[in-house]
């Protein structure tokens, strides 16, 4: 009777062998420093921009090994399921590669994904509820055409590319203490954990989840892979139901601790990213900025932390959305309802009176259907930008003080 092949594994060596595979189209990007997260923390932290990697994400580190691995096997074509980011990957590799690709991708993907994967040539399969949906129906049409499957974290090759992003955290931050990563599936931070804990075992890794989607936490408490309800989140790229068989039980032996931090917080974070650092990261690619500013995890106190931004792809109408609500909870964006006469000049009265207040005009509307109104009144619905929540606030007193009933919105 034939042995069972043994179980393969993710180790260092595995790491430095797919760094030089995937050396010819993998960037090293930038750490950058980050004056307000350290200001904010009191310690010293950077920021690991993967978000300018090749298709806006680490995954293409994973995928370019993987069909490195396979070799010849690949040839028919690979398949992939992914909330976008490792579709978009897999089909950048299999184009650097010259192999046919397919992708399976969620309803809800994002729409720069869907069409960054069609640009490269891939065939986009869009369908299923869920990354975990579609990495099924990716593995059933692989076996159907003959064709590869890319899982996008629960295999040690893509685990191993992944992990190649560590050796360039080692080499450009010689005081590194501590890396807080995003955690979807656990392909990345198992990786970047092994290669740094390899030669640096002090150095502290940190793992972080959004609350809305967070298997870890269950999984590592029954040491098993337990799947949760899936959750509409800002954080679609770690959005992973259910933690791999393989990857596990590498973020239980490799990582210091996995955290969870709530959906606004992230919003923030993002937010953070682009007005301080000048930096679009995505939801998945914020939950470690989000984890620091949040407590969930503290910068080392000596040495330097470094966040690692693990993607940039997010649609235009969702950073519009995000700013937005930023700009309401930081008060530079009132939302006023009052009622006026219903005759000629009353609007042009009131918007004099805000216009002397020093407030800025974004959007006006008339209200008169579903309100309790008199005959001769109108409802009106003022969307402003302020300098701030002192200056609403002044805003508010004025018109009050002109004789309208004001009532802020949100």
């Amino acid at each position: 009777m034939t042995a069972p092949a043994p179980e393969r594994t993710v180790d260092a060596a595995c790491i430095a062998r797919a760094r030089a595979a995937v050396a010819d189209v993998v960037r090293q990007t930038p750490v950058l420093p980050s004056l307000t997260l350290s200001e904010r923390t009191g310690a010293e932290v950077v920021l690991k921009a993967e978000n300018l990697q090749r298709t806006g994400s680490f995954k293409i580190r994973g995928a370019l090994n993987k069909l490195a691995a396979l070799g010849e096997r690949c040839a028919r074509g690979v398949t992939a399921g992914s909330a976008g980011n490792h579709a978009w990957a897999c089909a950048q590799a299999a184009l650097t590669r010259d192999v046919p690709c397919e992708v399976f991708m969620p309803i809800e993907a994002p729409l720069s994904k869907v069409e960054g994967c069609r640009a490269l040539g891939a065939v986009v399969h869009i369908g299923g509820g869920s990354v975990d949906e579609c990495v099924a129906l990716a593995r059933a049409r692989a076996e159907e055409a003959g064709m590869a499957f890319v899982h996008p974290f629960d295999d040690p090759d893509v685990i191993a590319g992944q992990g190649t992003l560590g050796l360039e955290l080692l080499e450009d931050v010689p005081d590194l203490a501590k890396v807080v990563v995003p955690v979807g599936g656990g392909g990345l931070s198992s990786g970047v954990a092994i290669a740094i804990k390899a030669q640096r075992p002090e150095v502290e890794v940190v793992g972080v989840q959004v609350e809305t989607v967070a298997a870890f936490a269950e999984s590592l408490r029954r040491g098993e892979p337990v799947g949760v309800s899936s959750a509409l989140t800002i954080a679609d790229g770690i959005a992973v139901k259910r933690p791999g068989d393989l990857t596990l039980p590498l973020v239980r032996q490799w990582l210091d601790d996995v955290v969870v931090v709530p959906e606004d917080d992230v919003a923030e974070a993002i937010v953070l990213c682009m007005e301080k650092a000048k930096l679009v990261v995505e939801g998945a690619g914020a939950v470690g900025v989000a984890a620091l500013l949040g407590g969930q995890t503290a910068a080392a106190r000596t040495g330097t932390t470094c966040v690692v931004l693990s993607g940039g792809n997010v649609d235009a109408g969702l950073l519009a959305t995000v700013a937005r609500r930023h700009e309401t909870e930081a008060g530079r964006r009132l939302v006023l309802f009052t009622r006026v006469p219903d005759r000629p000049g009353s609007l042009a009265r009131l918007l004099s009176c805000v216009g002397e207040a020093g407030a800025n005009l974004i959007h006006v509307e008339h209200l008169r259907e579903g309100i309790d109104l008199h005959v001769r009144e109108t409802a009106v619905q003022l969307t402003l930008e302020t300098r701030g929540r002192d200056h609403a606030d002044e805003v508010m007193t004025c018109v009050r003080g002109a004789g309208y009933e004001p009532h802020m919105i949100g």
